[in-house]
């Protein structure tokens, strides 16, 4: 019905429009011929209105009476320090910032934004605060409450330095955000503010007092831009913000500067090394001297645009729709003050790496050896124009604007003109764009996936024939071939002494059943996974958090079930083929019974000790690989292939501190990532023989 609407409303206004201007309708559309476009318009951002306070403090002002709302934004203008070994500090501080005041706890600022229903959020260099209009007065006290009377605590500082160091734990098996890490350190350096990436170690050095320190540095008026958005005017807000903020202190705040960091003088090619990964994660990226203020930056957009920053990109039409080698390739060509960086990007099967980094380079050379077609131009020029007026209709975005004029010594028309400088780019601006900052030639080829399958089809790309390898970190690591395992050792040796180190082929046999109960923590709740064997082939498994089972399966050796907060289902095809295989009392003493191909691949290196690798491929062709400890005879490792969330990853299992339980050892503590929540599983209980119930599977 609200379609039938518009477009009655639209006839209506196009035949007044009509009648009004006395004109006649247009001949018929010739569609051959590409319509004319005409001139770019001038864009009116409104009244942005300005003033400063005594202290530095410089506002803005940008009214909108659309709704009874009202934003403000404090940005820092200064340089990123560097942090050194304790890096991390500025993130941790920043979320400090609103765990409290001499005022208020934490819970009682958390109660009073909520309250009125408001919003405040800090960040290294801003803080945001947004609210009902009728609450500005709150809003505006309990703003300047967290910025001039900040009082951290040591509790809240534990608390978020253990909430780090749990998401740097994730982020070690999370190949995009290692690559955003080691991309930060191969193009900036470890002494550039940003190539620093904090880590365990560094996270442990922040304290208190260099936290307070950081605050009581950067966090100065003078130094400081306020944009206000909303439902207010000049004269109303103006006295508030001198009531408010106008006893903030000011200080001199150092502003230091860096020596630009320069780009590779020739293609080198990069790994982190994720075994068993069964994708990789592409970024060929350089750093670029672009800044805010260049003559350059609206036709680099176009630029990059053309390349790889849209669904009708180069990248993605090549890589996406003509090779089918990923779900979207994508690049980014950013300005900054102190460096820029350009990177194109694609996360693609191990099978097709190589052949993913060709066309990238394909297209990263296209664009300096032939100009952009005019139609191609047009095209892209035509979707910045519409992208830039949807921003204006952000309040926001015209705040921005007019911080980045001042912040930036831009032009006082710069946005006002922006379509205009935005139409006037040619296809020679483009070409001579992409001679000055696409450089294929001086780039890093960075590959987060399994090394084995993809450094030696990289080396192409090296024109030193050469793979460097790198750890999560962005620390250089030295690349080193597989020990080759000994005369006499086997798959089945290997197993028979994994068998043994358990307790013996008859201690194990022995067991007919057995539950295991570990115990987790997800995002600081306590959750509990136990399991259930019964031979030869019953199984269950419940995920419990309290007296709530979020998930349960069981498996009565013909029926998989499930149940748990999706609700219920009876478990069919690879499902029920996982739970199958999932029930199997000692798979790894049938493997032979079961069809299954091994392979030992050699020996390398798992948490300092030296471990078997071991390929297991499935009779369906399903390959996994499992670490034996050489000298404890244990499995430490395994890795296999899932799907979840409509992704396939690679999940690893690291297995270790042993337990015996009636003869026969458990892992004690069991790590699980790459699957959506990556677990840490200690184990609380293992009852073996205690005579488990059918119906315990059925159920």
């Amino acid at each position: 019905m609200k379609k039938i609407f518009a477009s009655i409303t639209a006839i209506i206004i196009t035949a007044t429009m009509l009648a009004q201007e006395k004109v006649k309708p247009a001949a018929k559309l010739d569609r051959s011929k590409r319509p004319v476009a005409g001139p770019a318009p001038t864009i009116k951002l409104g009244n942005i209105q300005s003033f400063q306070l005594p202290n530095g403090l410089k506002v803005f002002v940008v009214e909108n009476h659309k709704a009874p709302t009202v934003a403000y934004s404090i940005i820092l203008n200064v340089h990123p320090s560097l942090e050194g070994d304790a890096a991390g500090l500025a993130n941790i501080t920043s979320q400090l910032i609103t765990s409290g005041t001499k005022n208020r706890s934490k819970d009682q600022l958390d109660n009073d934004i909520d309250f009125i229903g408001a919003t405040l959020s800090a960040s290294p260099t801003s803080l945001y605060a947004a609210s009902l209009k009728k609450q500005n007065n709150k809003l505006l006290e309990l703003m300047s409450d967290v910025i001039l009377n900040p009082d951290f605590k040591q509790e809240e500082l534990d608390k978020l330095k253990t909430q780090t160091l749990s998401g740097l734990e994730q982020e070690k098996d999370d190949p995009d955000a290692i690559s955003k890490n080691v991309k930060a350190v191969l193009n900036f350096g470890q002494k550039h503010p940003y190539g620093e990436n904090a880590t365990v170690e560094s996270v442990g050095k922040i304290s208190l007092d260099k936290c307070n320190n950081y605050y009581s540095t950067y966090f100065r008026p003078n130094v400081a831009y306020m944009a206000i958005v909303g439902d207010v005017t000049l004269a109303e807000i103006k006295p508030l913000i001198e009531k408010y903020f106008g006893s903030w202190k000011t200080a001199e705040v150092p502003n230091p500067t860096y020596a630009m960091p320069a780009a590779p003088s020739k293609t080198r090619v990069a790994v982190v090394n994720k075994p068993g990964a069964v994708q990789s994660v592409i970024n060929v990226t350089y750093p670029v001297d672009l800044k805010p203020n260049s003559d350059d930056v609206i036709k680099a957009k176009v630029l990059n645009t053309i390349l790889g920053a849209g669904f009708s990109s180069r990248l993605f039409m090549n890589l996406r729709e003509k090779r089918g080698y990923t779900y979207g390739s994508y690049s980014s060509l950013n300005n900054d003050e102190l460096v820029g960086e350009f990177s194109a990007y694609a996360k693609v099967r191990n099978a097709v790496t190589d052949s993913s980094v060709a066309e990238i380079m394909y297209e990263l050379n296209r664009l300096r050896t032939e100009k952009v077609p005019q139609d191609e131009l047009d095209g892209i020029k035509n979707f910045l124009n519409g992208s830039f007026a949807i921003s204006l209709e952000d309040p926001e975005t015209v705040a921005r604007f007019a911080i980045n004029i001042e912040r930036y010594k831009l032009p006082k028309d710069y946005y006002e003109n922006y379509l205009k400088n935005l139409a006037a780019v040619t296809s020679d601006d483009v070409f001579a764009m992409a001679q000055k900052y696409i450089r294929p030639d001086n780039a890093t080829i960075l590959v987060v996936g399994d090394q084995e399958s993809i450094s030696k089809s990289l080396e192409r790309f090296s024109p030193s024939k050469s793979v460097e390898m790198y750890d999560f970190n962005g620390n250089p690591v030295t690349k080193t071939a597989l020990k080759p395992v000994p005369a006499g050792v086997t798959p089945k040796t290997v197993i028979d002494s994994y068998t043994k180190a358990l307790g013996g082929e008859k201690a194990v046999l022995a067991v007919k059943d057995v539950k295991l109960k570990y115990n987790t923590e997800i995002q600081g709740r306590a959750m509990t996974l136990e399991t259930m064997h019964k031979a030869p082939n019953k199984y269950a498994m419940s995920f419990n958090m309290g007296a709530m089972t979020l998930q349960k399966q069981t498996y009565d050796g013909a029926k998989g079930k499930q149940s748990g907060l999706e609700g219920k289902k009876e478990l069919t095809g690879e499902e029920l083929d996982e739970i199958k295989a999932e029930a199997i009392m000692n798979p790894e003493m049938q493997y032979e019974k079961m069809g299954h191909k091994l392979n030992l691949k050699g020996i390398e290196a798992v948490n300092g000790s030296d471990a078997y690798i071991l390929e297991v491929v499935s009779p369906s062709g399903k390959k996994s690989t499992e670490w034996y400890d050489v000298a404890s005879g244990l499995k430490v490792r395994s890795s296999s292939t899932i799907s979840a969330q409509g992704q396939t990853m690679t999940q690893v299992t690291e297995f270790g501190d042993y337990k015996d339980f009636s003869g026969v050892k458990y892992p004690g503590s069991v790590s699980i990532t790459g699957s959506p929540m990556p677990l840490k599983l200690k184990l609380e209980s293992a009852e073996v023989n205690k005579g488990i119930s059918d119906s315990a599977f059925t159920e």
